[in-house]
């Protein structure tokens, strides 16, 4: 058989378009991820109320960052670097200042998977963030290898904090400080709060869910009795988990009514005899048509929730 030589325009022409697509690849990886200025300097990106997928590359968190006169502060990263990209180059349409702080509100990877690409700054957790990170981080990162594919979790680390928080802490970031809190087990056993005092606004992390049905991974108990202490906190609106940026504290009242109706069904079943089996089917079920997922995790909750509250 015989091989004819490629046309020299029609190996140039390959090469533009290799070269093209090349950079179109490269700027869609940097392209900034959408912001709101939701406060004078503090932006938050509003994730996808869905499940982590392959389509939505894991971004269905709400993140953000607060900039100061001298740097700024990350709260949580997203679900793959890719994300954790884009979010810094919001930040650099926003200002060139430095990047120190990257604060995680707790563990789950639709939050931390981000980190990655903020190397260089300073981590920053609940004093019990880095002992779950030893205990889950792998085992998140095996598990989302598999659903999202290698190609978006690649780059994924595991990055343990390297200032923790045990009780508060402040944060100043130049002319503007952050109010850190750990709380005691709810959501998780090592959520964190983070309050900008110029401005009010709340990032609470996945203590607070609007739109998105809580999930539990921490303690029901703790939970409804973190929301009466949170509903205390000087704050004029809230960027929860998930859902869209609220008034504080109404935000808490669908939450609090959830996990209230949780325990309380919870509670009439083991004392009724139930298996937990039939528990999962039948608790909170009357808030079904109030949430977004609840078919993907209120079984899972009220199996938590009867863990728990069998042994009261």
């Amino acid at each position: 058989m015989l091989f004819r030589p490629i046309n020299r325009w029609c190996a140039v022409a390959c090469l533009a378009c290799a070269t093209t697509l090349a950079f179109a690849v490269s700027e869609r990886a940097t392209e900034p991820l959408p912001v709101t200025e939701i406060a004078p300097g503090l932006s938050v990106h509003v994730g996808a109320v869905a499940p982590m997928t392959r389509a939505n590359e894991g971004a269905v968190a709400n993140v953000g960052f607060v900039v100061g006169s001298d740097t700024v502060a990350v709260i949580d990263t997203g679900g793959s670097v890719r994300e954790g990209r884009r979010l810094l180059a919001a930040i650099r349409a926003v200002t060139e200042k430095p990047v120190r702080f990257v604060i995680n509100t707790h563990t789950h990877p639709d939050h931390i998977f981000g980190n990655a690409a903020f190397i260089g700054a300073t981590f920053v957790g609940h004093k019990n963030l880095g002992r779950a990170l030893a205990g889950r981080g792998m085992f998140y990162l095996d598990a989302f290898r598999r659903e999202l594919g290698d190609d978006i979790m690649a780059e994924v680390k595991i990055i343990s904090p390297m200032q923790v928080v045990d009780g508060e802490m402040r944060l100043d970031l130049g002319n503007r400080v952050l109010m850190l809190r750990a709380w005691q087990a709810a959501h998780t056993d090592h959520d964190l709060t983070v309050l900008d005092q110029n401005t009010g606004i709340l990032f609470a992390g996945d203590l607070v869910f609007l739109r998105h049905l809580p999930v539990l991974d921490g303690s029901l108990r703790g939970w409804l009795a973190v929301i009466d202490q949170l509903a205390e906190v000087p704050a004029r609106r809230v960027v929860p988990g998930h859902g869209p940026v609220a008034d504080w504290p109404t935000a808490l009242a669908e939450q609090r009514r959830y996990l209230a109706r949780l325990a309380q069904d919870v509670r009439g079943a083991i004392k009724g005899g139930e298996t937990i089996a039939a528990v999962a089917k039948s608790a909170a079920q009357s808030e079904r048509m109030r949430w977004e997922l609840f078919d993907e995790y209120n079984g899972r909750n009220a199996t938590a929730a009867y863990a728990e509250l069998e042994w009261e």
